[in-house]
């Protein structure tokens, strides 16, 4: 059954493939998506009236080279408003970024399992989002519910969507290894990882409120500091003004501004 589920997955990310040959016109904004953005994305909110209309070109612009699908349901706007959003946010103080190593966007409703399944009952079904390697090179999958979730609670330093770009944007220089290439100047590689082995021990000896997953591994660890830097900055500078500090460095931008 399982093998039957991921040879679907293959072939919906086929005619994405397709799809995607044709789509190369950046559409202008939507209107009324302005009112979807700041009801749901308080990155979007807290932006001044030029620095929204830039993120709205940003988005349109990542959303003509990414095709999105849902399985099982229909796609609504507010799905790939959120999608783009997320994508945007941890790019946002680059004057331009296409994400090169990624192609098409799965939505599934809910999270699923190592066998990207997300209709069983049992407890494997804990995974809110992957981006894709070998066959499912260049993809990622992404659960509604934990995409949503990541937008709608403000406070949990959890943001899904945002955990998943920053693995894409790692794993730019062919290696999901937690030190970005694209992001980070050669001078700063050696503090950071330093800066990441002390962080992640903190984790590990209970010692930390950075979420436990960070102590996974230095990708896991960039990948989750960068939600608490976007989810709450104003805490995360507060708490680890290190970390807060070179996160700066990285993403080119201080949300808690």
């Amino acid at each position: 059954m399982a093998y039957i589920f991921i040879s679907v997955v293959i072939v919906l990310f086929a005619v994405h493939f397709y799809r995607k040959a044709k789509r190369h016109s950046v559409k202008p904004f939507p209107e009324h998506w302005h009112k979807l953005l700041t009801d749901n994305v308080l990155f979007y909110r807290n932006l001044s009236k030029d620095a929204q209309l830039i993120f709205q070109q940003k988005m349109m612009l990542f959303l003509s080279e990414v095709y999105i699908d849902a399985v099982q349901f229909e796609l609504e706007e507010l799905d790939k408003v959120l999608i783009a959003a997320s994508a945007v946010i941890p790019v946002f103080g680059f004057k331009e970024w296409h994400y090169t190593n990624l192609s098409g966007i799965l939505l599934y409703p809910d999270n699923f399992n190592e066998d990207m399944q997300f209709s069983s009952k049992d407890n494997s079904r804990n995974i809110g989002g992957i981006v894709g390697n070998g066959r499912f090179e260049k993809q990622m999958i992404l659960s509604k519910k934990a995409l949503y979730h990541g937008f709608k609670n403000t406070t949990d330093k959890s943001n899904t969507g945002i955990h998943e770009f920053v693995h894409l944007i790692d794993k730019l220089d062919d290696r999901t290894d937690g030190v970005s290439e694209r992001l980070m100047e050669h001078q700063y590689a050696i503090p950071w990882l330093n800066l990441i082995h002390k962080e992640m021990e903190a984790i590990n000896d209970n010692h930390s409120d950075i979420r436990k997953y960070g102590g996974t591994n230095q990708a896991e660890f960039f990948a989750v500091a960068s939600e608490y830097f976007f989810e709450r900055a104003d805490l995360l500078k507060r708490k680890h003004p290190e970390l807060y500090g070179m996160l700066v460095e990285c993403f080119r931008q201080e949300p808690s501004t």
